[in-house]
C-alpha cells in the first residue's frame, strides 16, 4: 500500500490545493518594506471583493485565498507541491489504486470549539454532488471515479448515503470505480473541506454569506467579512490542530483596485505583497527590484465564443477559425501583457505538468495556433456567406479590475478589425463578480477568460469543455473531445504519455473546430517584503498559504 504518513507534527510550509479562475495586480516600488508595525502580523490585498465562503460552491481565486487560509482539509500542499497529511494523520491508499483511508488526528475541533468528525468529510462530499446544491466543482467528484458520485449528481440516485465515501470512527474511507491519479490533490482541496452537516442547516440560506455563517477547520477564521465589504481579516484559530506552530496572528486583507494603489501602498510599507505584472509599465520599471518574487500559476487566458444561436455567426466554424487566425498572441503579449506571459499554444499552460521524459504537456499537445491574416480574411468572407451575412458585430467581454485585460482585448479589436472586413468589435468591460455572472448565463457575444489549474495533471483544464461541463461556457459539443477526454481520465489514467496522447487529441479537436482560441499563459512577478518567512505558494490550487507564514 501506498502511504501518505506524517513523521512529525509539525511542518515548516504547507499549503493547501484550491480552485482558481482570477485576474492579475500591478505594484512597484523600491524598498525593503516592513508592512505592518505589528510584527505578527501580514497585510495583503486582492484586486475585487470575495464573493463567497460557501465551500461547496465556490469558484473563484480571491474567495478561495479566504475559505483555503481558514479551512483545512484531510492534507496540505507542501511547499514542494507534495500532499501532506494536515487533519488526517495518514492517508493510506490500496495497491490497486481504488482505496483510500484516512485516519484523522486526535480531538480535531470546529472553531467554535465543536468536535469535528469523519462524518464531517462525508457530508461535505455528498453535499457538493448533491444536485441540489448546483455546485459547478461537482465535476470534480464524478471524474475522481468516487462511486456513485456521477449516479447522485445526474439525479438517477436520490439516496446521498450511496456515495463512495464513509465514515468509521476516527477514519473515512473513499472507494473508487477505477484509478484516479489526481484523487489525492483533492484530499488537499477546498471544495472538498469539511463541513457541519448541523450547522449548514442551521443556517441555511445564510451559510457562507458573511464571516458570521461560516465554521472553520483551518490555521485561520475570517472575522469582518459581511457579504460584500472589501476588507476582512484571517485570525489565528486557537483549535487548529497545529496552532502552536502557526506564528502569525492575523493577515489583513483588503481590496485594491486599482494597480497604481498597491504600487503606492507597497512602497509606502502599507502591503507585505504587491504585483508587478498589471501593466508594462509598472513591470518594466520595477522587474529588478531586490524584492521581486516569482508569483506566477498555471494559468492560461482564453477566448470563448458564446456558440448557442445568440449570434449566428459564431455557431459558423469558419467564422470562428478565422478569428483564430486573425489573434496575433505575440503582438498580444507585446503590446498588452509584456510582463513575462508567454504566447499561447493550447490550454494546458507551460509548467502544468510533463510526460515522462520531461517534455513540457504544454508543448506536446499543442496543434499549431498561428497568426494569419490573408487566410482569416478568406476564411471569414467564406463563413458570412454560409450564414447569409456580408458582416457582423460582436461584443467582447472582459474584466474593468483588469488593465492587462482592457490592454488585450483593446489589441484584438484592433487586430480582428484590420484583418477582417465586415466585423465590427465592440467592447465590454464589468466586474470580475459580473463577468463570472455573464459566462455562467451565456450574457455574451465573446468573452476573454482566465482559468489556473486546481492540480498538477492535464484533466484540471481539459475536464473544462466536455459537453457537460458547466465550465463550457460556449455550449459547444465535440464527441471527438469528449472521447479523448474521457480516455485520458479513465482507461489511461495511470500512465501519464498516453494520457498525454489523449490530451493532444481533444486539444486537436478544439482546434479544428475553433472551439475556443488561447490568447497567453499569464506571466505574473511581485514585490514582497523579504522578512516574510514560510510562505507557501502554488502554481495550482491555493495560491498563497498563510499556516506558517510569519515575519
Amino acid at each position: 500500500m501506498t502511504t501518505f504518513h506524517s513523521k512529525t507534527v509539525k511542518y515548516s510550509g504547507l499549503g493547501l490545493a484550491a480552485l482558481s479562475a482570477g485576474l492579475l495586480l500591478a505594484a512597484c516600488g523600491n524598498n525593503s518594506n516592513s508592512a505592518s508595525a505589528n510584527k505578527n502580523e501580514i497585510n495583503w490585498y486582492t484586486p475585487t471583493e470575495i464573493i463567497t465562503l460557501d465551500i461547496s460552491k465556490n469558484t473563484d481565486a480571491y474567495s478561495n485565498i479566504a475559505i483555503g487560509n481558514s479551512g483545512s482539509n484531510l492534507l496540505r500542499i507542501n511547499k514542494d507541491g507534495v500532499p501532506k497529511p494536515d487533519l488526517a494523520k495518514s492517508v493510506d491508499v490500496s495497491s490497486d489504486g481504488l482505496t483510500y483511508t484516512a485516519t484523522l488526528r486526535d480531538n480535531l475541533k470546529w472553531s467554535d470549539g465543536s468536535k469535528l468528525t469523519a462524518e464531517d468529510f462525508v457530508y461535505s462530499w455528498q453535499r457538493i454532488v448533491d444536485p441540489a446544491t448546483a455546485s459547478e466543482y461537482a465535476y470534480l467528484a464524478t471524474e475522481s471515479h468516487l462511486l456513485n458520485a456521477d449516479k447522485i449528481n445526474s439525479g438517477d440516485i436520490k439516496d446521498l448515503s450511496q456515495l463512495g465515501v464513509k465514515a468509521n470512527g476516527n477514519k473515512i474511507t473513499f472507494t473508487l470505480t477505477s484509478p484516479s491519479p489526481q484523487f489525492k490533490y483533492f484530499l488537499a482541496f477546498s471544495n472538498f473541506m469539511p463541513q457541519k452537516k448541523a450547522y449548514v442547516e442551521k443556517t441555511g440560506k445564510n451559510y457562507g454569506t458573511a464571516s458570521k455563517y461560516q465554521l472553520y477547520s483551518g490555521p485561520y477564521t475570517i472575522k469582518g467579512w459581511n457579504g460584500s465589504n472589501g476588507t476582512f481579516k484571517l485570525v489565528k484559530n486557537k483549535y487548529y490542530w497545529d496552532a502552536k506552530n502557526v506564528k502569525n496572528d492575523a493577515v489583513n486583507i483588503q481590496t485594491v483596485k486599482k494597480p497604481d494603489t498597491a504600487v503606492q501602498m507597497y512602497k509606502q510599507g502599507q502591503l507585505d505583497f504587491a504585483e508587478i505584472s498589471g501593466t508594462s509599465a509598472i513591470y518594466n520599471a520595477n522587474k529588478n527590484n531586490k524584492d521581486v518574487i516569482d508569483a506566477s500559476d498555471a494559468r492560461t487566458t482564453y477566448v470563448l465564443y458564446n456558440q448557442t444561436g445568440s449570434v449566428k455567426a459564431l455557431t459558423n466554424t469558419k467564422v470562428r477559425q478565422a478569428l483564430n487566425l486573425a489573434t496575433n498572441r505575440k503582438g498580444i503579449v507585446k503590446a498588452a501583457v509584456d510582463t513575462g506571459s508567454k504566447p499561447a499554444e493550447s490550454l494546458a499552460p507551460a509548467k502544468l505538468a510533463k510526460l515522462t521524459d520531461g517534455t513540457d504537456l504544454a508543448k506536446y499537445v499543442a496543434p499549431g495556433y498561428s497568426y494569419d491574416a490573408k487566410e482569416a480574411a478568406k476564411l471569414f468572407k467564406e463563413g458570412l456567406a454560409e450564414v447569409g451575412q456580408s458582416d457582423l458585430k460582436i461584443t467582447i467581454t472582459a474584466d474593468s479590475d483588469s488593465p492587462a485585460a482592457k490592454n488585450t482585448v483593446d489589441y484584438i479589436k484592433s487586430t480582428w478589425e484590420s484583418a477582417l472586413p465586415g466585423l465590427t468589435v465592440e467592447e465590454k468591460f464589468v466586474t470580475f463578480k459580473q463577468r463570472l455572472e455573464d459566462a455562467k448565463n451565456e450574457n455574451f457575444d465573446v468573452i476573454l477568460f482566465s482559468w489556473a489549474g486546481d492540480y498538477p495533471e492535464g484533466s484540471t483544464f481539459y475536464g473544462l469543455f466536455t459537453t457537460t461541463s458547466s465550465y463550457n461556457y460556449g455550449k459547444f459539443s465535440s464527441s471527438d473531445y469528449d472521447t479523448a477526454y474521457t480516455k485520458a481520465i479513465t482507461t489511461d489514467a495511470l500512465d501519464t504519455d498516453a494520457a498525454a496522447d489523449d490530451y493532444k487529441a481533444a486539444e486537436k479537436a478544439l482546434y479544428d473546430q475553433a472551439y475556443y482560441n488561447p490568447i497567453y499563459y499569464l506571466g505574473k512577478k511581485g514585490l514582497q517584503n523579504p522578512s516574510i518567512k514560510g510562505l507557501v505558494r502554488n502554481s495550482t490550487g491555493l495560491n498563497v498559504d498563510f499556516t506558517y507564514a510569519h515575519k
